[in-house]
Protein backbone atom coordinates (compact mmCIF):
# COMPACT_ATOMS: atom_id res chain seq x y z
CA UNK A 1 0.00 0.00 0.00
CA UNK A 2 0.97 3.60 -0.30
CA UNK A 3 2.29 5.63 2.59
CA UNK A 4 -0.39 7.83 4.11
CA UNK A 5 -0.38 10.71 6.56
CA UNK A 6 -3.19 10.24 9.06
CA UNK A 7 -4.23 11.72 12.39
CA UNK A 8 -4.68 9.43 15.38
CA UNK A 9 -8.46 9.49 14.89
CA UNK A 10 -8.20 8.63 11.20
CA UNK A 11 -5.70 5.85 11.91
CA UNK A 12 -8.00 4.45 14.58
CA UNK A 13 -10.92 4.45 12.13
CA UNK A 14 -8.84 2.66 9.50
CA UNK A 15 -7.63 0.02 11.95
CA UNK A 16 -10.97 -0.34 13.70
CA UNK A 17 -9.83 0.83 17.11
CA UNK A 18 -10.03 3.91 19.30
CA UNK A 19 -7.93 7.03 18.96
CA UNK A 20 -5.99 6.16 22.13
CA UNK A 21 -5.28 2.63 20.91
CA UNK A 22 -3.97 4.07 17.64
CA UNK A 23 -1.73 6.46 19.58
CA UNK A 24 -0.30 3.58 21.65
CA UNK A 25 0.27 1.56 18.49
CA UNK A 26 2.18 4.47 16.95
CA UNK A 27 4.27 4.77 20.11
CA UNK A 28 5.01 1.04 20.19
CA UNK A 29 5.96 0.91 16.49
CA UNK A 30 7.88 4.21 16.71
CA UNK A 31 6.30 5.60 13.59
CA UNK A 32 7.36 9.09 12.43
CA UNK A 33 5.21 11.95 13.70
CA UNK A 34 4.61 15.46 12.33
CA UNK A 35 2.65 18.44 13.61
CA UNK A 36 -0.02 19.80 11.30
CA UNK A 37 -0.84 23.52 11.02
CA UNK A 38 -3.95 23.02 13.14
CA UNK A 39 -1.91 21.49 16.01
CA UNK A 40 -2.94 17.89 15.40
CA UNK A 41 -0.33 15.16 15.24
CA UNK A 42 0.01 13.47 11.87
CA UNK A 43 1.45 9.97 11.56
CA UNK A 44 3.27 8.76 8.47
CA UNK A 45 2.20 5.16 8.11
CA UNK A 46 2.06 2.33 5.59
CA UNK A 47 -1.07 0.39 6.59
CA UNK A 48 0.09 -2.69 4.71
CA UNK A 49 3.10 -3.09 7.01
CA UNK A 50 1.18 -2.76 10.29
CA UNK A 51 0.37 -6.21 11.59
CA UNK A 52 -1.51 -6.00 14.83
CA UNK A 53 -4.27 -7.88 16.58
CA UNK A 54 -6.60 -5.61 18.44
CA UNK A 55 -8.84 -6.84 21.21
CA UNK A 56 -12.30 -5.50 20.42
CA UNK A 57 -13.61 -3.01 22.94
CA UNK A 58 -17.27 -3.87 22.31
CA UNK A 59 -17.79 -7.63 22.35
CA UNK A 60 -20.65 -9.26 20.54
CA UNK A 61 -22.46 -12.34 21.92
CA UNK A 62 -20.37 -14.60 19.65
CA UNK A 63 -17.10 -13.13 20.86
CA UNK A 64 -18.11 -13.07 24.53
CA UNK A 65 -17.95 -16.84 25.04
CA UNK A 66 -14.47 -16.93 23.46
CA UNK A 67 -12.96 -14.40 25.82
CA UNK A 68 -14.91 -15.45 28.90
CA UNK A 69 -13.28 -18.87 29.22
CA UNK A 70 -9.65 -18.87 28.05
CA UNK A 71 -8.96 -22.04 30.06
CA UNK A 72 -11.38 -23.96 27.86
CA UNK A 73 -9.50 -22.78 24.77
CA UNK A 74 -6.03 -23.40 26.20
CA UNK A 75 -6.66 -26.80 27.79
CA UNK A 76 -6.94 -28.79 24.51
CA UNK A 77 -3.72 -27.17 23.31
CA UNK A 78 -1.96 -28.17 26.52
CA UNK A 79 -3.21 -31.73 26.25
CA UNK A 80 -2.01 -32.08 22.66
CA UNK A 81 1.32 -30.55 23.67
CA UNK A 82 1.63 -32.95 26.58
CA UNK A 83 0.83 -35.94 24.38
CA UNK A 84 3.44 -34.97 21.83
CA UNK A 85 6.31 -34.77 24.34
CA UNK A 86 6.04 -37.71 26.79
CA UNK A 87 9.79 -38.24 27.12
CA UNK A 88 10.36 -34.61 27.97
CA UNK A 89 7.57 -34.64 30.53
CA UNK A 90 8.96 -37.80 32.14
CA UNK A 91 12.42 -36.23 32.31
CA UNK A 92 11.05 -33.07 33.91
CA UNK A 93 9.02 -35.09 36.42
CA UNK A 94 12.15 -37.03 37.45
CA UNK A 95 14.10 -33.79 37.71
CA UNK A 96 11.40 -32.30 39.92
CA UNK A 97 11.46 -35.39 42.16
CA UNK A 98 15.27 -35.19 42.47
CA UNK A 99 15.06 -31.51 43.35
CA UNK A 100 12.37 -32.21 45.94
CA UNK A 101 14.51 -34.95 47.54
CA UNK A 102 17.51 -32.59 47.59
CA UNK A 103 15.38 -29.88 49.15
CA UNK A 104 14.17 -32.24 51.86
CA UNK A 105 17.76 -33.33 52.62
CA UNK A 106 18.85 -29.70 52.86
CA UNK A 107 15.94 -28.95 55.17
CA UNK A 108 16.86 -31.90 57.41
CA UNK A 109 20.49 -30.72 57.50
CA UNK A 110 19.37 -27.21 58.40
CA UNK A 111 17.17 -28.51 61.22
CA UNK A 112 20.03 -30.66 62.56
CA UNK A 113 22.38 -27.68 62.45
CA UNK A 114 19.81 -25.53 64.22
CA UNK A 115 19.44 -28.19 66.95
CA UNK A 116 23.23 -28.34 67.36
CA UNK A 117 23.44 -24.56 67.61
CA UNK A 118 20.71 -24.53 70.25
CA UNK A 119 22.44 -27.26 72.26
CA UNK A 120 25.80 -25.48 72.09
CA UNK A 121 24.26 -22.16 73.06
CA UNK A 122 22.71 -23.86 76.10
CA UNK A 123 26.06 -25.36 77.09
CA UNK A 124 27.77 -21.99 76.63
CA UNK A 125 25.15 -20.25 78.76
CA UNK A 126 25.59 -22.88 81.48
CA UNK A 127 29.37 -22.42 81.42
CA UNK A 128 29.12 -18.66 81.54
CA UNK A 129 26.72 -18.79 84.47
CA UNK A 130 29.39 -20.50 86.64
CA UNK A 131 31.89 -18.39 88.52
CA UNK A 132 35.25 -18.06 86.88
CA UNK A 133 37.03 -20.03 89.59
CA UNK A 134 34.74 -23.06 89.06
CA UNK A 135 35.46 -22.99 85.35
CA UNK A 136 39.16 -22.87 86.15
CA UNK A 137 38.85 -25.74 88.65
CA UNK A 138 36.94 -27.84 86.12
CA UNK A 139 39.64 -27.21 83.55
CA UNK A 140 42.40 -28.36 85.90
CA UNK A 141 40.54 -31.60 86.76
CA UNK A 142 40.87 -32.91 83.20
CA UNK A 143 43.54 -35.57 82.77
CA UNK A 144 46.68 -34.32 81.03
CA UNK A 145 46.78 -37.22 78.54
CA UNK A 146 43.31 -36.38 77.21
CA UNK A 147 43.04 -35.39 73.60
CA UNK A 148 40.04 -33.13 74.23
CA UNK A 149 40.44 -29.45 73.52
CA UNK A 150 40.58 -27.51 76.80
CA UNK A 151 37.66 -25.21 77.40
CA UNK A 152 38.23 -21.52 76.96
CA UNK A 153 37.77 -19.16 79.83
CA UNK A 154 35.63 -16.77 77.81
CA UNK A 155 36.20 -13.53 76.03
CA UNK A 156 38.89 -11.32 77.50
CA UNK A 157 40.68 -14.02 79.48
CA UNK A 158 44.05 -15.00 77.99
CA UNK A 159 45.11 -18.60 78.08
CA UNK A 160 48.49 -19.21 79.65
CA UNK A 161 50.49 -22.38 79.43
Amino acid sequence: MAIEMLSYRQLGERLGCSRDAARELVKRLRLPLHKANDGKTIVTVDLGEINHNLIPTHLSADQLHLTASPKKRIKPKLETGAASHPAELERERERAERLMAELLRAKADALAARATVTRLEGELAALRSRPWWRRLARRKKQPSDSFDVPQTLGVGFPRFG
